[in-house]
């Protein structure tokens, strides 16, 4: 579906009774080789990595390092970060043309984005980001373009509804909710709190975090009533995993190969994305082999004779 003509929206994939499946933003890693990868196994969306709205303003080496896309990778939301409504008004009316809609990042819990203002310290100032929507809203020149927040809860959950209701009066199109608070990282999702954030609004909600196979997705959405998944470890484990398969299959290893050889992937990301993909399905001896290799022909090779090559999976 290709929204960024100005005459559809991403919004139009919202079907009641469909729960949307989507790449969330990774650092250096859902950059467009991968969500080339996740588009080809069932993943509606996509977001790129976070970029820094004001660095992205500043200068052309971070525009052009920060955001790549092409004609094929839609439908596609740009995410930054900011802490002021001009810089992202500013930021996505640059990346409009080739994008179908922005989020603010208002859940990253690293200390450097907190301190310089960005990420998670956002959800304790919903006045300012009832701001920032709202200048995005009224700046971009384009009626369809989407202006979404991705959050955290708050320990109080009144505080979190409040923050999204607020957003919600200034026109954000839906609200992607992390289902932990800033300081939790690998405890339990709190899926009884994105439930309530759902009730309480009537903009489509995401549920993100501890997302790892299809039935995940479904087990959200009945907990839930979310509107659509979102998966960011899982995916990079198995970019096939919107696609059913419970281990990443060769296939997908292969596909990835290709994209990052033809889009000139730098060998590190190269190599990492698929130290990610065979954790589950290497031994501990193979992944250490694998893990040392320092050239993608040795990987190519090692990859053919350790598990065959595409043409194996056709005879």
């Amino acid at each position: 579906m290709k929204t960024a003509n100005g005459n559809t929206s991403v919004m139009d994939m919202f079907e009641k009774g469909k729960v949307l499946k989507i790449c969330a933003p990774m650092v250096r890693y859902s950059k467009l080789a991968f969500r080339s990868l996740v588009r080809k196994y069932n993943c509606d969306i996509c977001f790129t990595p976070m970029i820094v709205a004001a660095d992205f303003l500043r200068s052309i080496k971070a525009r052009d390092s920060e955001f790549t896309t092409n004609e094929r990778d839609r439908p596609l939301i740009v995410q930054f970060a900011a802490h002021d409504a001009q810089s992202l008004a500013d930021a996505a009316c640059a990346v409009a043309p080739f994008s179908d809609g922005v989020d603010l990042n208002c859940g990253c819990p690293q200390r450097w984005a907190m301190s310089a203002g960005y990420g998670a310290c956002l959800i304790n100032k919903p006045e300012l980001v009832k701001d920032m929507v709202r200048h995005v809203r009224n700046q971009v020149d384009n009626p369809n373009y989407t202006a979404s927040i991705k959050i955290r809860i708050h320990k109080d959950l009144k505080q979190t509804v409040d923050l999204c209701q607020k957003a919600e009066s200034a026109g954000v199109s839906w609200i992607t909710v992390h289902g932990r608070t800033t300081e939790e990282r690998h405890q339990p999702v709190h899926y009884d709190a994105i439930k309530t954030i759902k009730d309480s609004v009537s903009v489509p909600v995401i549920a993100n975090g501890d997302i790892k196979y299809l039935r995940d997705v479904e087990s959200t959405h009945e907990l839930t009533g979310v509107d659509g998944v979102m998966a960011a470890r899982g995916l990079l484990a198995n970019p096939a995993m919107f696609a059913g398969y419970e281990d990443t299959p060769l296939q997908c290893i292969w596909d990835w190969v290709d994209i990052a050889v033809e889009q000139g992937t730098p060998f590190t990301c190269f190599h990492h994305h698929l130290i990610y993909m065979l954790e589950r399905v290497s031994s501990q001896p193979e992944r250490k082999v694998f893990n040392s290799l320092s050239s993608t022909s040795a990987v190519i090779d090692y990859l053919q004779n350790t598990y065959g090559s595409v043409n194996d999976l056709r005879t």
